[in-house]
């Protein structure tokens, strides 16, 4: 991908010289065989969760909601999937041959059109106040008491400084991964024995004991301790960084950014780590809206399908549950660059894994898809929906002492018809 970036003024006035004109040929074989240590993982029954994150605000009519020889419906037309009745855009063929794995839902009104608003209620479940993101409510509540890896890895190559995890402990905020590369610093400085390097953590240890009990010095000391035992984590497991995907896999993924960054996702989720996010960057089509979805799509429809596919192939897709999602979507009325800007009312997204009834659609709007004419539902109510299916109750309390906050929006609830 040439376009990696976000909403910028350069975004707005620019249009693309060129697209590509389709996607990729059909799926090729399953690439990677789990180790004993991967299988056992797996059998220990521990959820996860994998967010894929069209940054930026993928258009509803050129994916899920597509509205052909509407007012507003653009130039695609819409195409039968796997699942009979349920239709969707054809610039996701891949994704059409595997509905049954997925579920849909096109009604979700989150009331703003500003991508930071948008992104925060959508990872919140909360359009208000400071709370804690989808992924570091998974984390805390899913991971492992001894986790292999950091527990809630976010592959990006933007500059993200969100403080995701609020109030709960440090260990549970986003570690951001820049793009396939493995962060600066990460060996071990070759002066610096095991044995030395042992030592100097006991010490650091004693260090915290003596301090954590000052006056605001907990939350300081956590953090600092949690910085360095995530980066013990990351350093124990820096093969999974610095490995380049092998033939099959670019063949299969793509050798373009996201395509790597899927494989390392997979990767990743195959080595313990709870959650995982990836970015990908470019969807904020304000000119050739068109040509911009042409070329995403061409590119996210076969990659997230073969990360799908491996998913489901090692045995996870019942414990992994799987969104699609941005922080909004697109106008229905075309401006006069060709593009579609912000659009908060009408939203859609897809779900799939862990917990979700497969190959079910939620909601709908109008004709021209000006509008939720069924189902509305909002990012309160789909906050609710991961963690039940997760078999997190969302509506119980946050362990955190002292204090009594629920873990969703107490105004929401689940949307139970996506729930097995």
């Amino acid at each position: 991908m040439r376009r990696d970036t976000g909403c910028h003024r350069i975004d707005h006035a620019l249009s693309r010289r060129g697209f590509l004109a389709g996607t990729a040929a059909g799926a090729a074989a399953m690439g990677g065989v789990l180790t004993p240590a991967q299988a056992d993982q797996l059998q220990s029954g521990q959820k996860r969760l994998l967010q894929v994150f069209l940054q930026g605000g993928f258009s509803q009519f050129e994916t899920f909601d597509p509205k052909p020889g509407t007012k507003y419906g653009g130039p695609f037309r819409q195409i039968e999937t796997s699942v009979p009745g349920m239709m969707i855009c054809e610039l996701l063929p891949h994704m059409a041959t595997r509905m049954h794995k997925l579920s849909i839902i096109r009604s979700i009104n989150l009331r703003t059109n500003d991508h930071g608003k948008g992104r925060l209620f959508m990872e919140k479940g909360r359009n208000v106040g400071e709370f804690p993101y989808v992924g570091s409510v998974a984390a805390k509540y899913l991971a492992p008491p001894n986790p292999t890896l950091p527990t809630y890895l976010h592959i990006t190559t933007r500059g993200l400084s969100d403080n995701t995890n609020a109030f709960l402990e440090a260990q549970h905020a986003q570690m951001k991964l820049p793009g396939t590369k493995a962060p600066d610093n990460l060996a071990r400085p070759d002066k610096l024995t095991v044995e030395a390097a042992r030592r100097r953590a006991d010490f650091r240890a004693q260090l915290n004991e003596r301090f954590s009990g000052g006056k605001g010095q907990s939350a300081f000391t956590e953090t600092f301790d949690s910085s360095f035992e995530m980066a013990e984590r990351l350093m124990s497991q820096k093969g999974l960084l610095e490995a380049e995907p092998s033939g099959k896999d670019l063949e299969r993924y793509g050798s373009h950014p996201f395509g790597r960054r899927c494989v390392l996702a997979r990767n990743l989720l195959q080595n313990g780590a709870t959650v995982v996010k990836v970015t990908h960057h470019g969807y904020d089509t304000h000119a050739e809206n068109f040509n911009f979805h042409l070329e995403q799509l061409g590119e996210f429809d076969q990659t997230f399908c073969m990360l799908l596919d491996d998913i489901e192939a090692t045995g996870m897709l019942d414990s992994t549950l799987i969104m699609v999602y941005s922080e909004f979507g697109r106008t229905p009325k075309i401006n006069q660059r060709y593009g579609r800007d912000h659009w908060g009312a009408s939203v859609s997204m897809a779900l799939g894994g862990a917990g979700i009834k497969p190959g079910v659609t939620v909601g709908a709007t109008n004709k021209e898809g000006t509008e939720v004419s069924d189902r509305e539902v909002d990012a309160g109510h789909l906050f609710h929906t991961y963690f039940s299916a997760l078999g997190i109750d969302p509506t119980a309390d946050h362990n955190v002492p002292g204090k009594s906050i629920p873990i969703g929006d107490p105004a929401k609830s689940s949307i139970k018809e996506l729930l097995v």
